[in-house]
């Protein structure tokens, strides 16, 4: 999950990182008010989860809360490479001296963590990388032996950062580390690291990843979920701990496995093509023991998306029993209609694999009038797209 700038420089400053304080605000009258807090000129900067944003007009300097006021009714609804801008961090205006740049990183090809920092900062770390490689260090981090005093010394070195503020660079480096650590990042970065002219060195933007799978270890993450910009079902969906990414199209998916999943994604669009273009409208992947109640969340997410006509169940039976996975769709049918959920929208299932005969005979004497089971993964994707597209 990335962070937008206020929310990484938030755990910076729980760690120690030195940062500018700010104000997050939702409105031209919030920016009004922190910038009337902070006594001085501030920057209005847009907080989307991506870059470029002083090039489109996101990063606007106010020298009063009445131009702070004026700067946010600007940025705010803005469009920024496809972001829209909900958002600013209001923070006081600093003068710099000079700009630097420092991040860590997961290096998955290496197993390790991979270190780069460069006297060289304010501008795309990519543009320094291609057009002067020399001026940007790389220091592979070993995993088990951290960002050290003398290793974040080697990687202050070898970037080549003055010797007076060399001292602070070290320090910053390992409260940086600490927040990769702590807070289960991928990616810590500082663009710019700043000097100001009194000769301290400051975290003037943040950028951080987290890593989804350590969730469960950081209740306070989930304040970090961006409800604004992430679609409702799929916030819904969180909730019960399912696997989906919400598309957009006309055929609800439930399988067990991510390539199971993929490949019926695959095989409903190539269908659909036959009926106008029906599309899958999801990816919902309910693992290899997914029980009825799981089945039911799973169904549950899907029927109620309204862009949905028709529900496509693909199950191959392994580590579950296809006739434990025909009871637990029935079960789950019977589940939703306890919860008062109207029950209108066709369901084909396909199963296959360990125990497929007992289930098919299961589904079958069920005679549930919304299930219709068809025995090939084809033939059903073609069946549901056909239904999906009334006909």
């Amino acid at each position: 999950m990335d962070l937008y700038e206020y929310q990484a420089k938030h755990l910076f400053d729980s760690h120690g990182v030195p940062v500018t304080a700010g104000e997050v605000c939702s409105t031209p009258d919030a920016a009004h008010e922190a910038a009337r807090k902070i006594g001085s000129a501030v920057v209005v900067k847009a907080q989307v989860k991506t870059g470029g944003r002083g090039k489109a007009g996101g990063v606007k300097l106010a020298d009063t809360p009445a131009d702070a006021q004026a700067k946010a009714e600007q940025i705010l609804g803005l469009d920024i490479k496809g972001h829209i801008v909900h958002k600013v961090l209001v923070t006081a205006a600093s003068d710099i001296a000079e700009e630097y740049y420092v991040s860590f990183l997961l290096d998955r090809a290496n197993r390790a963590f991979l270190a780069m920092a460069s006297v060289e900062g304010g501008m795309d770390i990519e543009e320094v990388a291609a057009t002067k490689p020399e001026a940007l260090a790389r220091i592979r981090v070993d995993a088990l032996e951290g960002c050290t005093e003398a290793k974040a010394r080697e990687i202050a070195d070898a970037a080549g950062f003055p010797e007076a503020v060399k001292d602070q660079v070290v320090a910053i480096l390992q409260q940086l580390w600490t927040v990769l650590v702590e807070e289960d990042a991928t990616l810590v970065e500082v663009n710019p690291l700043i000097l100001d002219p009194e000769g301290t060195v400051l975290a003037l933007d943040g950028k951080v990843t987290l890593d989804g799978n350590a969730h469960y270890r950081h209740a306070s993450h989930q304040d970090f979920v961006d409800r604004d910009n992430t679609d409702p079902i799929e916030l819904r969906a969180q909730e019960f701990d399912l696997n989906y990414v919400k598309l957009h199209g006309e055929v609800g998916i439930v399988g067990n496995g991510a390539g199971l999943v993929m490949s019926t994604l695959d095989v409903v669009a190539y269908a659909g093509e036959e009926f106008g273009g029906v599309k899958p409208a999801n990816f919902l992947d309910i693992g290899g023991g997914a029980s009825a109640e799981v089945m039911a969340n799973g169904l549950d997410i899907v029927l109620n998306d309204p862009e949905v006509k028709a529900c496509f169940v693909n199950v191959f039976g392994g580590i579950t029993a296809c006739d434990a996975v025909a009871n637990g769709i029935l079960q789950a049918l019977v589940m939703l209609e306890g919860k008062g959920v109207e029950l209108t929208k066709p369901i084909v299932a396909r199963i296959d694999g360990n125990n497929a005969v007992e289930g098919r005979r299961i589904l079958t004497e069920a005679n549930h009038p919304l299930i219709e089971l068809v025995e090939t993964m084809d033939d059903a994707a073609r069946r549901v797209a056909q239904l999906a597209a009334g006909k």
